[in-house]
């Protein structure tokens, strides 16, 4: 077999089918490591970034960029007040006040929908603080709609779920695919004074925090997702699946050496019994030559000396030669 995988034509298959047991591995790798999904670190998600650098209007938000900590400068948009309802604070439950945000520096003036806080009766619900002002909070990604889609009270309209789509379609202002839950809110801004959430003061020196917000609203605490590694046991099989494939593509490669070298061994087992079964005819047909020939030999010797051919008389044994 060394003999026949030695040849060039069965040294080429066998590059070929390593180069492509190694592209079916690396696949196989690329399923692994896409197999554990794990949340940013909180070194990452903790320190606040500029909302209009950290996510785009109208893209789909991955993973890596919810749970972040943003910071955004802008107003809320008057007459945008709306509620979500159930949601729970502790034990209670009750509801979500939220607003548009229009932030400064987005693409096409887009809002964003913020969390200003918890109530229990939408009726102690304070507006929107008004001007210029910078908010904290965390993104988070937006909700699906509800099939009972939202209701109109006295109050204003409660939705079911925190919908970007439905909130868009509601408010008619184009919207980013998101929400922020507050955390700080400071008075000015750009060009009003503190422009850093952080800060925690305004530029009058008030304390501020997420009650400045909306009056009555208790805040809403969103903390950071459980530093947790969860795996998708579908791509883990997928990657059993190259390598698998991978040993298979070096499997055929013998397989097909072996078949070969086997039908070289069928063949020159069948060129020896041809070989001895030739010679065994030869050798039959030469001897019958011969005899046919001396056969001939002695039809003609007969017919030209007119006897027949006798055998040869043997000795007289020395006991006939002695005289009586």
């Amino acid at each position: 077999m060394l003999k026949t995988a030695l040849r060039p034509i069965w040294i080429a298959g066998l590059i070929l089918a390593l180069v492509v047991s190694g592209v079916f591995v690396l696949l196989g790798k690329w399923q692994m490591d896409n197999a554990a999904s794990a949340p940013p670190p909180l070194t990452q998600t903790e320190t606040p970034v500029p909302l209009t650098g950290h996510f785009q209007p109208g893209a789909a938000m991955f993973g890596t960029q919810a749970d972040q900590v943003v910071t955004m400068t802008g107003r809320f948009v008057s007459g945008t007040d709306v509620f979500v309802h159930p949601r729970l604070l502790g034990e209670r439950e009750g509801y979500w006040a939220v607003t548009a945000f229009a932030v400064d520096g987005a693409p096409a003036g887009e809002v964003i929908p913020v969390v200003r806080g918890w109530t229990e009766d939408p009726a102690r619900t304070d507006p929107a603080p008004e001007g210029q002002l910078s908010v904290k909070g965390r993104l988070l990604p937006a909700e699906g709609p509800q099939p009972r889609g939202m209701e109109r009270t006295e109050h204003g309209y409660v939705l079911a779920n925190l919908s970007s789509a439905e909130l868009i379609n509601l408010w008619d202002l184009p919207s980013y695919a998101g929400f922020v839950v507050v955390s700080d809110v400071l008075a000015g801004g750009a060009g009003g004074g503190p422009a850093d959430p952080a800060a925690g003061a305004d530029a009058d020196g008030r304390e501020v925090g997420a009650k400045a917000a909306g009056g009555e609203l208790e805040p809403v605490t969103v903390g950071p997702q459980p530093q947790e590694t969860t795996y998708n046991w579908m791509n883990i099989f997928y990657a059993i699946e190259w390598v698998v494939f991978a040993g298979f593509a070096l499997y055929l490669w013998w397989r097909f050496l072996r078949d070969d070298v086997n039908r070289e061994r069928e063949e020159e087992a069948l060129d020896r019994r041809w070989a001895e079964e030739w010679r065994a005819r030869e050798l039959e047909r030469r001897r019958a030559e011969a005899r046919e020939a001396k056969r001939r030999a002695t039809e003609e010797y007969e017919r030209f000396h007119g006897v027949s051919a006798a055998p040869m008389p043997s000795p007289p044994s020395p006991q006939s030669q002695e005289k009586p």
